[in-house]
């Protein structure tokens, strides 16, 4: 096995370049992961439906089909049915945090985000023993 091979795959999906850059150099802080990017929901339903990740962060609020849609789509058919997805949004209201949980999220951050809280989530999914607890029941 490669050192590539041993690596932690985490998705980042988010239609603000500035928000994906500081969430990925946020994670970077965690051993031993490699990040992947994705600035349209077109572009995380690719990428999600073509390779497994061990942590997904999904903004909820962008053009097209949107957040909640992707969450959808990646639960329903992909190959990350029981990833951990955490939400990362400004949104902070009890009804959204209600339906992403009724799609099996692990973690909703509300944006702006504490670096330590992030890294500190993230590393809690990426090492957590059962991650089929992510997946809704």
């Amino acid at each position: 096995m490669t050192i590539a091979d041993t690596r932690k795959r985490i998705l980042i999906v988010d239609d603000e370049e500035s928000m994906r850059l500081l969430l990925g150099r946020t994670v970077e802080a965690l051993p031993n992961v490699e990040i992947t990017l994705a600035g349209t929901c077109e572009e995380a339903l690719h990428l999600a439906g073509s390779r497994a990740y061990e942590v997904i962060l999904l903004d909820l609020l962008m053009p097209g089909v949107g957040g909640i849609e992707v969450l959808k789509t990646i639960r329903n058919a992909s190959p990350n049915k029981q990833t951990p997805v955490i939400i990362v949004s400004v949104m902070a209201d009890e009804d959204t945090k209600i339906v992403c949980r009724s799609l099996g999220i692990s973690d909703y951050v509300v944006k702006p985000i504490v670096r330590e809280s992030l890294v500190a989530v993230v590393k809690a999914r990426i090492e957590g023993p059962d991650r089929s607890a992510a997946a809704p029941a």
